[in-house]
């Protein structure tokens, strides 16, 4: 047997006696059972590790979330998209901002949540001194599960709440208005509360449009709201702001205000009133301020009113601008004495009862035309009715509830009738547009929207004549003051006796002034008021003396803005219009 061959049988004999062996001692059915166990346990331990890997990934996916929900309540405040859109910009008609919301933060507090509830009033005194103690101590102890402590919240007030580390106080991301302007343009964009909610001027109209009532449901977006486009001019509300506060303070009068309107589209290019408010802080012009005279405040507009008399006149036939009347004795009916402020004491034509201002000779022309028509007219022109514009803030004009010979007499020459300064503005523009009446808007307006609207009430051969009369008054009548080189300004005064506890005052005046330009080619009519001024250019009191400068200040300082350009001749001086 060769040496490989014994080799191999050794093998062979050993492996089958390793076999018998283990065979009777049960080797291998033992070595199964301990592999089957050790699967098993191993098994059972991967399957534990799952399910603790499972548990610890829900306990740390819940800890995130809340984590989350930490920083949107108690930490910094999230980024503007987490925020939910509450208001649209409103902006000018050059796309300039006049309100926007801003990112802020409110305290509250959870009472269940509270565990000493003097100790979290004193620490938070620490922060916020003028807070209220009783009243954040009876809210911190309180069986609700919900208590506001403090609106709208500084990014400094914040940080230092958060440093206190009271349990139970937390901070709601919130939406603040901002007005970038000021009190620039306070009574046309007005405000809102100190939820979001527009109350008073174009941010109440855009509530009114349906964003208050889809917010009431919840039904707002997260989604960027379309800005607000308004039809001011915010350069030109700037500059009329501005007029009317000097002319205010310099003639030492209790209010002022002032309107430039597009006479061809109706637009409110800039309107004021003074006293106004800031509205980023509301509260402090709550006693004078908040009131927007312009529309909201009805006046008797005095001689202003001469203008639609004089139109109403030669629009009905009976009257043309050749004829004259007889001013030399005052009129007297019902126990009062109707007399003329400067009287020439003679005959005057129509132009001159214009340009003097004569109360004679514009109470005959009324008297020639009749009660009846001359309400009618009065009406037709919007005079008498509440004004149609988006601004919630209009009040009703008044009038004598049954119209006499005196009291048409008396509106004649702008007393008996209260309107507001808005709407005299308004009608003054028919007169001198093609006799059209367009409604006022605080959002842009094209000319062919606005001829659609547009309601015809006067001829164009009165408005010839009418635009003719303005610049007589203008260049050789009480509104000289008015001028501007270059710019052919035409206007009336109006100067009316104030009504002070039931009786016209010799002492105190409401002063106006209704102007156009350029007048032989009209595009804005511009009105000013001055209620109650103590004087006036060269010392007096009347229109022509403060209401005037102020119409000449802002259409020399806005006309080029508003893209009318002066005429002046070959040898420089400015070009005037003749009739």
């Amino acid at each position: 047997m060769s040496f490989l061959s014994r080799i191999m049988d050794v093998k062979s004999k050993a492996h089958f006696n390793a076999g018998g062996n283990n065979n009777r001692t049960g080797g291998p059915a033992f070595e199964g059972t301990r592999k089957r166990s050790g699967s098993q346990a191993r098994s059972r331990v991967a399957v534990i590790i799952c399910c603790f890997g499972v548990a610890y990934a829900a306990i740390g996916g819940r800890l995130v979330q809340y984590g989350m929900a930490s920083s949107e309540t108690t930490s910094s405040i999230g980024p503007a998209d987490h925020l939910m859109a509450s208001r649209p910009d409103i902006v000018d008609r050059n796309g300039e901002i006049l309100a926007t919301d801003i990112r802020t933060v409110s305290l509250y507090a959870e009472p269940h949540k509270i565990v000493d509830a003097d100790e979290a009033v004193e620490m938070l005194a620490t922060v916020l001194p003028d807070l209220d103690r009783r009243g954040i101590y009876r809210k911190l102890t309180s069986k609700s599960r919900f208590q506001w402590l403090k609106r709208q919240l500084t990014p400094k007030q914040q940080s230092r709440i958060l440093a206190l580390g009271i349990p139970g106080v937390g901070f709601r991301p919130e939406k603040r208005r901002f007005y970038p302007g000021g009190a620039t343009a306070s009574h046309i964009v007005g405000h809102v509360n100190i939820d979001n909610r527009g109350i008073a001027g174009m941010e109440r109209y855009i509530d009114s449009q349906g964003l208050a009532d889809l917010a009431a449901i919840g039904m707002t977006s997260d989604a960027k709201l379309e800005p607000v486009r308004l039809s001011i001019d915010l350069r030109v509300q700037a500059i009329v702001r501005d007029v009317v506060k000097d002319g205010m303070e310099k003639y030492k009068a209790i209010a002022a205000g002032a309107v430039v309107l597009d006479v061809n589209t109706g637009e409110v290019l800039a309107m004021a009133s003074y006293p106004d408010y800031d509205p980023n802080n509301p509260a402090e012009g709550a006693k004078e301020g908040w009131m927007n005279r312009m529309s909201n405040g009805t006046f008797e507009m005095g001689s202003t009113f001469k203008s639609f008399t004089t139109a109403m006149a030669l629009d009905s036939g009976k009257v043309k601008i050749t004829d004259s009347f007889d001013a030399r004795a005052p009129i007297r009916i019902g126990g009062f004495t109707i007399k003329d402020f400067h009287g020439k004491h003679r005959v005057l034509s129509v132009p001159e009862i214009f340009q003097y201002s004569s109360n004679i000779g514009t109470a005959k022309m009324a008297d020639v035309v009749g009660i009846e028509a001359h309400k009618e007219f009065l009406t037709r022109l919007g005079l008498l009715t509440r004004m149609e514009t988006e601004l919630p803030e209009v009040k009703t004009p008044s009038q004598p509830r049954e119209w006499k010979k005196i009291n048409s007499i008396t509106i004649s020459f702008g007393h008996g009738v209260s309107t507001t300064p808005l709407q005299t503005a308004v009608a003054g523009a028919a007169l001198i547009n093609g006799g059209r009446l367009i409604n006022p808007t605080f959002l842009p307006r094209t000319r062919e929207e606005a001829d659609e609207i547009a309601k015809a009430v006067i001829s164009q051969k009165t408005v010839d004549s009418m635009r003719y009369l303005f610049k007589l008054n203008a260049n050789d009548g009480s509104g000289r003051r008015s001028l501007v080189p270059g710019f052919n300004v035409g206007g009336k005064t109006g100067t009316a006796n104030k009504v002070v506890n039931g009786r016209y005052s010799n002492t105190q005046n409401f002063n106006a002034f209704l102007s156009g330009f350029p007048i032989d080619d009209p595009k804005y009519v511009v009105l000013t008021f001055i209620d109650a001024p103590q004087t006036g250019e060269g010392g007096g009191r009347t229109a022509g003396l403060n209401a005037a400068p102020m119409v000449g200040e802002i259409i020399r300082r806005s006309a080029a803005l508003l893209g009318v350009k002066p005429k002046f001749g070959e040898d420089g001086s400015a070009l005037l219009v003749s009739y």
